[in-house]
């Protein structure tokens, strides 16, 4: 098990400081570009100057205001609490330099290195096989090697409360979910939500749209797509919409101010990282993944001396997964959200990772 465990905080506090972070951070654009002057070989230990972080982003890089700013906010707090000299890259738009990128980080002397995203898997384990003394890190896939930590969350379970919060809200009976490509992850996301607003109204008319297909991963990076997609569920009668689609959930916040209807947010406590104050006001709350404590407990962990070749997973019981609650909109319906919580923490409801 990785470091300490986070302190456990009640539903929808997960909003808390250091996705603070993520908003001081959501404006930025890409990454910058790491030295490709090779080493004389990766060593397990810290450079003299002290404890060097590579990071390499999702397709949609820094600044998509949701799951690739709380990576780096993890990132940023092991800058500021562990005194580390910090790098991240972005990939190209269709992902095709993502093996590129971690050996630029291997060959410059990072150690440890997180690669934010599952579709790292295949480049992950081939670079750590490369570099068998680094330290990687890879968020929503398992562990592939001895020299690798997967950083799992239960998207599942976190949704399940954005979809009570959905329909206990909804005044219309009807909601919607937009999801970035259709892939097992974001099908984490689908199964949860649906699961959470049939457990309130069983008759609840639920919307679902795919961007992309599995495979094509500019699903995470259109928000015209996402606007369009919310638009059509907005005029059908939808009221309240839920997205699990990056940088696309842009066009969903659009399509909502546009409708005066509602959206919920995803990965970060998005009612702070979106910058349109317009926007912001339409986000009735958002489901946070806690890949910001993910990212830094590992670095923190691998000072500490812990190898990998094995999986941390973050879900309601250690408050990885959860709600946000700027703005108040859903400080009405706390108990019944901590009564969800609690019975899915007691083994009372099992949330299905699959639809």
């Amino acid at each position: 098990m990785l470091g300490k465990r986070f302190s456990r905080i009640a539903v929808g506090s997960v909003a808390g400081v250091m996705l603070m972070a993520v908003a001081a951070c959501g404006g930025d654009g890409g990454g910058t570009s790491a030295s490709t002057q090779p080493s004389s070989g990766a060593s397990s230990e810290a450079p003299k100057g002290g404890l060097k972080v590579g990071l390499t982003f999702d397709v949609g890089g820094r600044g998509d205001k949701s799951f690739n700013d709380a990576a780096y906010a993890g990132l940023e707090k092991a800058k500021t609490e562990l005194n580390a000299d910090i790098k991240e890259l972005s990939p190209a738009a269709d992902g095709s330099n993502r093996g590129d990128l971690l050996r630029q980080l291997a060959d410059a002397g990072y150690n440890p290195i997180v690669a934010v995203g599952f579709a790292y898997g295949d480049d992950v384990k081939k670079t750590a096989a490369e570099y068998p003394d680094v330290q990687f890190a890879i968020v929503d896939s398992a562990s592939n090697g001895p020299n690798v930590t997967g950083l799992l969350f239960a998207e599942e379970q976190g949704s399940y409360l954005a979809g009570v919060a959905a329909a206990t809200k909804s005044e219309a009976g009807h909601v919607g979910f937009v999801g970035g490509v259709e892939n097992d992850l974001i099908k984490k996301f689908q199964a949860g939500f649906v699961m959470g607003a049939k457990s309130v109204k069983p008759d609840i008319k639920i919307d679902i749209k795919y961007l992309t297909p599995d495979g094509d991963f500019s699903g995470f990076k259109a928000p015209d797509k996402g606007k369009v997609a919310a638009e059509k569920m907005y005029q059908d009668g939808a009221d309240i919409v839920y997205h699990a689609a990056g940088d696309s959930g842009l066009g969903v916040f659009q399509a909502a101010a546009a409708a005066k209807k509602k959206a919920i947010g995803v990965d970060s406590d998005q009612r702070q990282t979106v910058k349109e104050a317009d926007l912001q006001s339409v986000i009735m709350t958002s489901m946070i993944k806690r890949v910001d404590v993910g990212v830094f407990e590992f670095v923190k962990a691998v000072q500490g001396g812990t190898k990998g070749g094995s999986n941390t997973v973050y879900d309601l019981k250690v408050d990885g997964v959860g709600l946000s609650t700027t703005g108040g909109e859903i400080d009405d319906i706390k108990d019944k959200l901590d009564a969800a919580k609690k019975d899915i923490v007691d083994g009372k409801i099992t949330v299905p990772s699959k639809p």
